[in-house]
């Protein structure tokens, strides 16, 4: 009898031990000498460097290309408030993803605090081991005050992924989108539906790239001038039109972005909606609108959603490595709207250009920039090449890096060898440690 998925993924993430992440050293100790040199009395040497220069922690240490992905499980996509300790598959996903696509090592940790002081509190404690702090499903508004004020008290890159990298994917979609139907943006209506962490950043962005018209939805319906229940995160967005609902709201709109819950689009409102509308239905796991069924009521639509059982996914994850690898490799002390914006037009310039053959082939059709491709895949190589040397030299340029590439072209080869290395020393480690521990967690599984 075939497996369900569920139990599947649960024999995934258990066999041949639990886990996706682990640490592997990345030095030979193979004679009593090594072990000298890499521990006592050798250690002591870059130790007392450090002591001198700060600085020298990122050439002698793994400070310079170590994320801590950071999480108290308020907000889990599609699961809510699970809290720390139900979270940690995710944050875990997050670290493996780190590694995989950008050669980034990351640290999973789950906070068990829902105090936003305590918990900055404790990132500013942690923060000499890392180069960067990725925040990761913690509740609005809670989430906005615990970036903004490690960003003030922190000389690393930090960033809220929920917001931020998917605000960057949207962006680059948008771009794309408004470039197949011939819109301006200083012309076009965009409805977001969705105020929280990623609804607020992406108002941000796209604000920032010239949308002028931008009207935002909540539980409540159109956040306007005139309502008293909004936090100050909601007012920068507020309206003037005397508008209530997502219905009126939608009506001739050019482009709506779901960032709410499923199926609370209607075909009348999608109807409403102006001349080849863009419909960017992203509630997981279930879209404001199936994609089958918005491309029924409208062929002229450009739709996409969060899933990858259709065309046009708007997946985070061809943002957040990449933000990472350029602010790291250029040692920024923070990633800036000029460096996220810099990402959203790489990703958008990727799925103009032609798509490699070997990436087609693993997807089974053709990618051609087009109302069903606006996107880059996931797997994408170019991604880490042309979306990392974007934010380095927007680092550069916009004066919050501390290291210079002086050659892209050399910089590009190097991510580019480096990732390959890595994903077949990963397959390989993998394959040679399971051979190895699959008797003893079987073991493990019979007695648990």
């Amino acid at each position: 009898m075939e497996k369900s998925f569920k139990e599947k993924a649960l024999e995934y993430h258990a066999i041949p031990r639990g886990g996706k992440t682990g640490i592997t050293p990345t030095k030979e100790v193979d004679s009593p000498q090594q072990l000298a040199l890499a521990y006592t009395p050798g250690v002591a040497e870059p130790a007392i460097e450090i002591d001198k220069d700060r600085w020298k922690a990122y050439r002698y240490t793994n400070k310079g290309n170590l994320v801590a992905v950071i999480s108290n499980g308020s907000s889990v996509l599609g699961l809510g408030n699970i809290g720390a300790l139900a979270s940690k598959p995710v944050m875990e996903g997050k670290a493996m993803l780190f590694k995989l696509y950008a050669d980034i090592d990351a640290f999973d940790i789950e906070l068990s605090e829902n105090e936003p002081d305590r918990i900055i509190s404790a990132i500013q404690s942690i923060a000499p081991t890392f180069g960067g702090i990725n925040l990761e499903d913690i509740k609005a508004p809670e989430c906005f005050y615990i970036e903004e004020r490690l960003r003030n008290l922190l000389d690393i890159p930090v960033l809220h992924d929920d917001q931020h990298g998917t605000a960057v994917v949207i962006t680059a979609a948008v771009i794309n989108a408004c470039k197949i139907t011939g819109r301006n943006f200083a012309n076009t209506k965009a409805v977001i539906c969705g105020a929280g962490s990623a609804g607020i950043s992406t108002a941000r962005i796209l604000k920032q790239i010239g949308i002028k018209e931008l009207v935002m939805v909540d539980s409540k319906g159109v956040i306007t001038k005139s309502r008293k229940d909004i936090n100050k995160y909601k007012k920068e967005f507020a309206c003037e039109k005397e508008i209530s609902t997502l219905s009126q709201a939608i009506k001739e709109a050019d482009i709506f972005i779901g960032l709410s819950k499923g199926n609370i689009l209607n075909d009348e409102e999608i109807l409403s909606m102006g001349k080849e509308p863009i419909i960017f239905a992203l509630a997981n796991p279930v879209p404001e609108i199936a994609y089958k069924h918005a491309k029924e009521l409208r062929n002229d639509a450009i739709v996409a959603t969060g899933r990858s059982d259709a065309p046009n996914q708007i997946n985070n994850l061809i943002a957040f490595p990449y933000l990472f690898r350029g602010a790291l490799d250029t040692l920024s002390t923070l990633i800036n709207e000029e460096m996220k914006i810099a990402a959203a037009h790489a990703i958008a310039a990727i799925a103009q250009a032609e798509t490699p053959k070997e990436i087609e082939e693993c997807y089974g059709r053709r990618l051609s920039f087009g109302k069903d491709y606006i996107i880059p895949t996931p797997g994408d190589r170019r991604l880490v090449t042309k979306v990392s040397s974007a934010v380095a030299k927007a680092a550069m340029t916009s004066g919050v890096a501390r290291n210079s590439i002086t050659s892209f072209k050399e910089y590009e080869a190097t991510l580019l060898a480096r990732i390959e290395h890595e994903n077949c020393f990963t397959k390989e480690f993998i394959r040679h440690r399971n051979s190895k521990h699959l008797h003893s967690n079987n073991f493990r599984e019979r007695e648990l």
